[in-house]
């Protein structure tokens, strides 16, 4: 919020509490008195998306930019990867789970070096891979981010998120523009819809030079190759077969690493 003392004029805040001690009378009680920006139903009008969607770029960015995050590393996958010991259909892939969990652990250890400015874990806030993100960034001592996003069937943040730099999202598409927008590196776990989802705008962003080229690393090779069968795409030209280079297959959170460090960021 402005100091006060920034500028002469009166304070927006200072109008939203006075506006609680109107005389309550049918005008004031009349929803064309409230005041714009304190009148939700006003600002859920169809007319104000453009506003909402900005409003919603903002605030993540603004707080971010407060905190000192420069730069993420983003952590994506399945929200249905439970820890080992646990069961269920998804409980095969639960190695996964540790992996992203150790891989955020590292990586946090490093950005508690630049007191928590750069290579800040960032995650989609929710269960599985991304609570397994969070948590490993929590147990090095550091901080981390999540970016929820509100679905029918509602995901609570997970326990491990900090609290301060844990966001929620009406709007897909500003919530992947807040995943990629300080990113350092891509870090993809196995998953489903929603995964495959944001891969692919992710790839198809760095494929086209939309996106500067960063580390682009899949967890699992034998899955993704199942999953996808990304030469066959090459032998029928619908993309370069230089195009699969952008791509790294790791099965551990040291061969990441390694790939991260190697790096040579800035040359595209």
């Amino acid at each position: 919020m402005d100091d006060a003392r920034s500028h002469p004029f009166r304070h927006s805040l200072q109008d939203a509490k006075a506006a609680k001690l109107v005389p309550d009378t049918a005008q004031t009680r009349a929803p064309a008195y409230r005041l714009a920006f304190s009148d939700t139903d006003f600002m859920m009008r169809e007319e104000l998306r453009p506003v909402r969607l900005q409003l919603e770029l903002l605030k993540p960015q603004m707080i971010l930019d407060e905190r000192g995050v420069n730069s993420t590393v983003v952590l994506m996958g399945s929200a249905r990867i439970p820890e080992p010991g646990a069961e269920g259909k998804a409980a095969a892939l639960s190695n996964w789970y540790e992996e992203a969990r150790n891989l955020a652990r590292l990586i946090t250890e490093r950005s508690m070096k630049t007191y928590g400015r750069e290579d800040v874990v960032v995650t989609g806030g929710g269960p599985g891979i991304m609570e397994a993100g969070n948590r490993g960034a929590h147990e090095a001592g550091g901080h981390s981010i999540g970016l929820n996003i509100v679905l029918p069937h509602e995901q609570a943040p997970n326990p491990y998120v900090t609290p301060d730099l844990c966001f929620n999202f009406h709007y897909f598409a500003i919530r992947k523009m807040h995943f990629l927008m300080r990113a350092k590196a891509i870090c993809i776990f196995p998953g489903g819809f929603g995964t495959l989802d944001e891969m692919f705008e992710s790839l198809t962003l760095i494929q086209t030079g939309r996106m500067r080229k960063i580390p682009f690393i899949l967890f699992g090779r034998a899955f993704w190759e199942e999953v996808v069968n990304w030469r066959a795409l090459a032998n029928a030209g619908t993309i370069s077969p230089e195009d699969l280079d952008l791509i790294s297959f790791v099965d551990s959170a040291e061969e990441a690493l390694e790939i991260i460090d190697g790096w040579e960021y800035g040359c595209d």
